[in-house]
């Protein structure tokens, strides 16, 4: 006899977005700096790409800036702040989905960043010392953009309000 999935009471059928786990941004960071090491090592991929621009670094900083304002300007709406004005509900769908697309970015940036530093760091050439400072300051706006879409998603979170009771109990 067939199941039908979707009439399975012990199934959660309710859509819902659940918060970002570390494990998964670590392991798509290790996937991403072993790619990264794989490819600069056995193709010498770096020496056609050589120097690094900056470009990476730039855009992912300001990815991470514009995520910490929303996620500082969310917080206070979502908070009912004095002078924050009311959060629409779909505009907070949004941030969340943008900040749990974001980390994964940010993660995956990471990961190959730092295998391209070890990389880098480890190759004797001039040309691959000159490279370390993008690498490093890409990895580092990398982590701040996961910080910044952590914080954004977090921000997302409706707040616990212990004077509402059970909807249910107060209808009766």
């Amino acid at each position: 006899m067939s199941v039908n999935p979707g009439n399975d009471p012990s199934r959660r059928t309710d859509p819902s977005l659940r918060p970002t786990s570390a494990s998964a941004l670590i392991v798509a960071a290790l996937a991403a700096a072993a790619v990264g090491w794989l490819l600069i090592s056995t193709n010498d991929l770096f020496y056609y790409i050589s120097p690094l621009p900056w470009t990476g670094a730039g855009v992912l900083g300001v990815l991470a800036v514009a995520e910490a304002y929303l996620a500082q300007n969310t917080s206070a709406r979502i908070q009912r702040k004095p002078g924050a004005p009311p959060v629409q509900p779909l505009a907070v769908a949004r941030y969340a989905a943008l900040a749990k697309a974001s980390s994964l970015v940010g993660a995956l940036s990471a990961g190959f960043t730092a295998g391209l530093l070890v990389w880098l760091l480890l190759e004797p050439t001039e040309e691959a010392g000159s490279s370390v400072p993008t690498a490093a300051t890409t990895l580092a706006a990398a982590i701040a953009l996961i910080a910044a879409a952590l914080w954004l998603e977090r921000a997302c979170r409706v707040p616990d309000r212990p004077d509402r009771e059970d909807d249910e109990a107060n209808r009766r």
